[in-house]
């Protein structure tokens, strides 16, 4: 009975810490919130104007909740693109998120395989800089789900919202999208990754891929900006493993960190 009594209180004064990080994500996502706000009423009023039904607009974006996929696939379908096309370009454009993954599998293997799955649902740009950010301050496993999840939601609630807006006004303001209100995600954008620009690896693959993504802009079905971030991706990862090269060559034997035995095992 104690012992029941007990863990009803330990649950209990759980909630309130759950509560104050699920907040505390959601604080934090409120400026990448604002810098994608214009762009899901752009998305809205293109869409409104396009060959999809109002409720198939929303219905993408409450499923695919990636808004530069979005928009490729949606002018993709205005261009009547076959299914593949669509499929494969969305498929690509997204495939940054397998590097967003990578960088917080070590802050979330801990919990388990249905917090990863949810927590990897809403994963976009701007939550994964927001919960990168967050994850950097504390050592892996220390930290709950709570945060990225506010995170999370707040992001996911919010490109709801401005979606909408662009579908019952978007109309009301025509050739919104030429007012340039398209900046204000790319200083989003901005904002994510130069933060992040902290080694020459990291340096060097975003000129790659910004360079080529402009001298190839021309491609058809977006072409030029796949490829741009193949090989931006392709540069930062060769790189990275030249400096961990370098790095393992100038450690002795005995500077370099060993496997405990329960490692050792889970190798094995």
């Amino acid at each position: 009975m104690n012992s029941t009594h007990q863990g009803h209180q330990g649950h209990q004064a759980h909630q309130p810490r759950n509560l104050t990080e699920f907040g505390a994500g959601a604080r934090d996502t409120i400026p990448m919130m604002i810098g994608a706000a214009p762009f899901g009423v752009i998305f809205g009023t293109l869409a409104a104007t396009g060959p999809l039904h109002a409720w198939s607009v929303q219905f993408m974006s409450l499923a695919v909740f990636a808004g530069s996929a979005q928009f490729i696939a949606l002018g993709l379908i205005a261009g009547r693109a076959s299914f593949a096309v669509i499929w494969a370009t969305t498929f690509i454009v997204n495939l940054r998120h397998v590097l967003y993954s990578a960088t917080l599998a070590p802050y979330v293997a801990h919990l388990p395989a249905r917090w990863r799955w949810t927590l990897g649902a809403f994963m976009t740009d701007e939550v994964f800089a927001v919960s990168y950010a967050h994850y950097q301050r504390r050592a892996p496993g220390e930290t709950g789900p709570y945060y990225f999840l506010g995170s999370g939601v707040s992001m996911y609630v919010n490109w709801q919202i401005w979606t909408v807006a662009g579908l019952l006004f978007g109309s009301a303001f025509p050739g919104l999208q030429s007012k340039g209100l398209d900046f204000a995600m790319v200083a989003t954008f901005i904002a994510i990754i130069v933060p992040q620009l902290v080694a020459l690896r990291f340096v060097a693959a975003a000129l790659a891929a910004g360079v080529l993504s402009f001298a190839w802009n021309d491609w058809p079905y977006k072409l030029g900006l796949l490829a741009a971030v193949v090989v931006g991706v392709a540069v930062g990862m060769l790189l990275s493993m030249r400096a961990k090269d370098s790095t393992d060559s100038r450690q002795s034997p005995a500077q370099r960190p060993t496997q405990r035995p329960a490692e050792m095992e889970r190798a094995k």
